[in-house]
């Protein structure tokens, strides 16, 4: 009987994502506004914001010392974006200007931030604690 062990994404691969993505919202912020709820007002600031904070989480993730904590803050951030993606995709559904596709990417995202969140609980639980934490 042949075990095979199940390959699961790292830290490597979820540094990568936030990496790629927090460039993306400082390069190419546009597509992002419509994230933004209009009550937290003007939606750049937050973009970018947002986008560094994708990018100090994926530089965590690259320090062995920080990595857990790193981890857990890009589990928090994926919580945390939540609501702006459920605004988007209400967004869409109530414009007459969206398409259909863009319709149904905004709502099919919905569901990928649960293995977004476990993904990094994932690498939060395989990273060596901090030095210095208590055991």
């Amino acid at each position: 009987m042949s075990t095979q062990r199940r390959v699961r994404p790292g830290w490597r691969s979820l540094a990568g994502v936030l990496g790629v993505a927090g460039a993306l919202h400082l390069v190419a912020p546009h597509p992002y506004d419509a994230l933004i709820p209009r009550r937290l007002g003007a939606p750049r600031p937050w973009v970018y914001g947002s986008g560094l904070v994708e990018i100090a989480c994926a530089a965590a993730l690259v320090v062995p010392r920080t990595r857990r904590l790193g981890a857990l803050a890009s589990a928090a951030l994926f919580v945390g974006v939540f609501p702006g993606n459920v605004t988007m995709a209400s967004r869409a559904l109530r414009s007459s200007r969206a398409s259909g596709r863009t319709k149904a990417i905004t709502v099919a995202r919905l569901p990928l931030q649960v293995p977004l969140v476990a993904w990094a609980l994932d690498v939060a639980g395989q990273a060596e604690p901090a030095r210095g934490a208590a055991s």
